[in-house]
């Protein structure tokens, strides 16, 4: 179907601005410059698709509802190992993790940290098939 919406964006509503943008660094994003006036409100990153930085008092202008994201960010990494550092990096800076790198039964290295303002941040390498292991889905009700 030509007409279904694709992802080419992503916003996260930030409590403080250069904490999420060295956080982000930290994981090889660079976002860009912006003008004085703009820089503790609004930036954006080219991250494979486009990723906006936002304040919470600026997402109110475009979100009145807005109270701050939930949302999980994932970022693929080049192998098991990379997991493991990343995460190890990322914890060695001050940030929370939430799940240690384990070897996920679909098949991928996994972890989830937390950036500055607590959304989780998933770090997974590639799906090695010989490293999935069999798994029941969760429970209804």
């Amino acid at each position: 179907m030509a007409d279904r919406p694709v992802i080419d964006q992503l916003n996260l509503v930030v409590r403080d601005m250069e904490a999420s943008l060295a956080f982000y660094r930290l994981l090889g994003v660079a976002p860009g410059e912006t003008t004085a006036e703009w820089a503790s409100h609004h930036r954006n990153a080219e991250a494979g698709i486009d990723l906006d930085f936002d304040s919470v008092s600026f997402a109110r202008h475009w979100d009145a509802g807005s109270t701050g994201p939930t949302v999980v960010i994932g970022f693929k990494l080049p192998s098991r190992q990379a997991v493991d550092d990343l995460f190890a990096e990322l914890i060695a800076a001050g940030h929370r993790g939430r799940q240690e790198p384990w070897d996920a039964f679909w098949g991928a290295r996994y972890a989830v940290v937390e950036d500055p303002d607590g959304n989780p941040v998933g770090l997974m390498s590639p799906v090695d098939p010989a490293m999935r292991s069999p798994h029941d889905p969760p429970a209804t009700g």
